[in-house]
């Protein structure tokens, strides 16, 4: 008997039909087979996981096991200490990726004449540094000087500028630029990126989070930006290249401490108003630390007390005002007995200084400079 095609048609139909809900039954009751749990059930392992990160980076931070397999002082003579602090140093420039990346730029440096008066004559400096980079400051020469004199590099600080550090009074740096080209010290004031027109206000931590995309960051930058106009300002014939120092407020206290950290050209140096002020800060609020100090290990291996360590055997003196902020002063006077100690270890007690003076954020010209001719 012969099907008609509406009929064979049909059947097919039936049989595509019960092929599909053969197949498609399994599959449902295997599904409904899974083991299966809400979601928030586990809720309770994601914080305990949570409070296990946060008690690991307590521990970390409170481990000085790492700092004392990284350096061991040898207080045997001067010169042992500064071989026996040479790891920590190497860490620490790794630490924020210096030297920067990028080839040193071959042009020359330009020193073009701002103007001048009975002290001295000023220069607006353009030393290449990096590609495309340029460390940019104001060159002073006393007219006082016959022949070489020191050099002396006087650092700004935050949202300043070489020119607010050194005109009109100088704002509360009061003598910290002018103070040594009348003790006949050759003076570089550099600029550091605080604020720029036409960038947004934050242009500093974008850059610096931009730079770290990179292997470096803004701190060994800027103070590559100091080193090597160093590498450019010695050569010149009237700086006694022997004979460098560095003074710096504030921010500017800042890298008047890590720059002489690593630089060892730099024979004495004044931080003033900066020490101990981050890990005030983050004894506080971890996070409350401005994101460019946050470069690695910054509180583990490198507080500002063992800083002090790669600036010793050379001389260094700690300025805070009785007036400035408790956070500016308090925590550096705790800091600053383990600092001495280095020095005093080696019998250079002379050499360090911690002085809190009657004042508020700013420079103390009266202590720096007795400290700086005494040294210098």
């Amino acid at each position: 008997m012969r099907l008609s095609n509406q009929t064979f048609f049909a059947f097919l139909a039936s049989l595509v039909s019960l092929n599909a809900s053969l197949r498609a039954q399994p599959v449902r009751d295997v599904q409904e087979s899974y083991f299966n749990q809400k979601v928030a059930d586990s809720n309770p392992l994601r914080t305990e996981q949570a409070r296990e990160l946060n008690a690991y980076i307590k521990s970390m931070a409170a481990d000085t096991t790492r700092f004392a397999d990284l350096f061991q002082p040898n207080f045997a003579s001067s010169q042992a200490f500064e071989q026996s602090a040479m790891p920590l140093r190497k860490a620490f420039c790794e630490s924020i990726g210096y030297p920067p990346p990028g080839q040193r730029p071959q042009e020359s440096a330009t020193f073009t004449q701002m103007g001048e008066d009975q002290l001295g004559i000023y220069y607006r400096a353009m030393i290449p540094v990096l590609p495309d980079v340029h460390s940019e400051g104001i060159y002073i020469v006393p007219k006082s000087i016959r022949g070489k004199a020191p050099l002396m590099i006087s650092m700004h600080g935050g949202g300043g500028s070489p020119e607010v550090a050194l005109f009109n009074g100088g704002a509360n740096y009061h003598d910290m630029v002018r103070g040594a080209v009348k003790r006949g010290y050759v003076v570089y004031a550099p600029q550091h990126l605080f604020r720029a027109e036409e960038y947004p206000p934050d242009i500093r931590r974008q850059i610096d989070d931009r730079l770290r995309l990179i292997g470096t960051s803004i701190t060994a930058v800027e103070i590559a930006k100091i080193t090597y106009a160093i590498d450019e300002l010695a050569n010149r014939p009237e700086v006694d290249s022997s004979r460098i120092g560095m003074v710096g407020l504030s921010y500017g206290g800042y890298y008047a401490q890590v720059t002489p950290a690593i630089d060892t050209r730099i024979k004495v140096s004044v931080s003033s108003c900066y020490f101990g002020v981050q890990e005030g800060r983050y004894e506080q609020d971890e996070l409350s630390v401005p994101s460019d100090f946050r470069f690695m290990n910054r509180l583990t291996l490198f507080n500002d007390a063992d800083l002090v360590a790669l600036i010793c055997p050379r001389a260094h003196q700690i300025q805070a005002g009785t007036k400035d902020n408790a956070s500016h002063r308090e925590k550096g006077t705790s800091l600053a007995p383990r600092a001495a100690a280095y020095f005093e270890k080696l019998h250079l007690s002379d050499r360090f200084q911690h002085i809190v003076f009657e004042g508020g954020h700013e420079f103390n010209d009266e202590a720096a400079w007795a400290f700086v001719e005494k040294h210098l």
